[in-house]
Formats: C-alpha cells, structure tokens, sequence
C-alpha cells in the first residue's frame, strides 16, 4: 500500500524536516518506489510535483527536502501501486479545481469494483481507482451543494457521509484539502501529532536527523502533522481509529467522527489535540 504525509498549521510552514524521514520510505527504508508527488498550498496557487520515480532516488525530491517552501496546508503521497501503471498521470497527489478552489487529494488504499459513471464535469486522466474516487468525490459535492461552496462543518458532514458509502468496498485512507483546511479518512491506518508551545527536540524514524522547534517557533505557532505510520521516535502521535474523517483548521483537530451512523456515531470532540 502507499503512504500519505500532510500537514496543517496556523501560519506558514516548511515540511522539510517531515518530507526528509517520508522521502526515504518511498524506496529506501521501506517498499513504495512507484512514485511520489507534494502539493503546497500558497495562497490561491498551488505548488504541485509528482515524479513517477522513487522519492528516495529522485533529484525532483531532493529539491523539495532542501526547499523550505511555507504553506498552511500540504499533502504528499509515496505510491505502492495497485491499481494503474506506473506513469505521471497515475501519481498523486491529484488536483482538480471546485468553486474557484484548487483541490488536493491523495488515497492509500484499494478500491478493485469502483467504478462509476462520471456527469463530464470532473474525469479522470490516469487509471487508478484513487483518481476516481476523488473525481467521484467531487462530482458529488458539486451535485449536493451547487455552484456555492458550502460552510466548512457543512463540508465535513457531506465527506463523511461520501466515505461511509465507500467503506465497505476496500481500504480508504485519504487526505484532501481546498487550502482551507485539511481532512483526513482512516480506514485502517493514519496517524498526527499536533506541533505547539512548549516546542521541543523532534528525532526521525528513517533518518537520523532532529530538528530543536523551540529554536524554530513563536509560542502561538500551531503545526499538525498526518502520516500514515509516525514518522519521529520521540513524540507521542495520536493513532486515528478506523472508519473515522477527521478536520484539522490552523494547526489542530476541529471535527472528528465515524463516518457511517452507529452507536458511536455523531458528533465527537471539537478541539481535540
């Protein structure tokens, strides 16, 4: 399966520090050496790179680990291919435009019967099930909430309610953000760990690197990191229960909740960290 690597913060942020240990799982300390691709948000635009290579091994990644690019929000996807060859067009993450927003989203997962019919407005250009869903996604949106955006808690409700009719045909784990904010769907694995005051020593995983934030910071900074497996050894990341969508707004959790109705289901913890 593939791996995914968001951020989410209250002012703008580099990744590089994260983007070193994920980079290195994209063929080198682990197993997915079919692509890799990052999307960050600035403002209205969008910088997005993909390359179909290793990120281990990819000169367009070793830009971006030393380019301290700052966004609000970031998406980043090491592929393990199930579906689709390996090609540009089959790399995430995918963009697409919705009411005047760009898009981003990137799957982990596998989805082998999903295959709906598309209205022509959003189409898929590769032939990975992930391209689809997203297509799907919004497509629905658009069909639900019309030619306006709808209020972000409204926005929640909707993905939650898209996820819950996907949850039975196979693995599901994405992240998808409008630049606004970011969501996340754990279907079997995704994990976070919100940065803020008191900052402190940060050590990788898959490379031995530590950043000190405290050096870094202002005491009112906010981060929030998702991957799918943690990425530093010396922090406490909270693991996201399956079958759950969580919303994460200037740097921490706003929304979380299972996505299909259930003793448990409703509204849970606004605020969490």
């Amino acid at each position: 399966m593939c791996q995914l690597l968001g951020m989410n913060c209250n002012v703008p942020t580099d990744i590089c520090f994260s983007f070193t240990g994920f980079q290195k799982r994209g063929g080198e300390t682990d197993v997915h050496a079919d692509g890799w691709g990052i999307a960050f948000f600035e403002g209205k635009g969008v910088r997005l790179f993909v390359d179909p290579q290793p990120s281990a091994q990819s000169a367009i990644a070793a830009f971006v680990r030393n380019y301290p690019i700052r966004s609000l929000n970031v998406i980043a996807h090491i592929r393990k291919a199930t579906q689709g060859v390996v090609a540009l067009e089959n790399t995430h993450p995918f963009m697409r435009e919705l009411w005047g927003r760009y898009w981003i989203f990137a799957h982990n997962g596998n989805l082998p019967d999903f295959n709906p019919d598309f209205a022509g407005e959003f189409l898929p250009v590769g032939n990975t099930d992930s391209e689809r869903i997203f297509c799907w996604m919004l497509e629905s949106l658009r069909a639900r909430f019309g030619a306006h955006a709808p209020e972000r808690e409204e926005l929640f409700e909707a993905l939650a309610e898209l996820s819950c009719k996907l949850s039975g045909q196979g693995i599901f784990n994405f992240l998808l953000s409008n630049g606004d904010c970011l969501f996340a769907h754990c279907s079997t694995e995704l994990a976070y760990v919100v940065r803020c005051a008191p900052f402190t020593v940060a050590h990788l995983k898959d490379e031995d690197v530590s950043v000190d934030f405290s050096t870094l910071t202002k005491a009112t900074d906010r981060v929030a990191v998702i991957a799918t497996l943690p990425l530093t050894d010396n922090e406490t990341w909270t693991k996201m229960e399956p079958g759950t969508l969580w919303m994460f707004h200037e740097g921490e959790v706003t929304l979380h909740r299972p996505t299909c109705p259930g003793p448990c289901s409703g509204r849970m913890n606004q605020g969490q960290k």
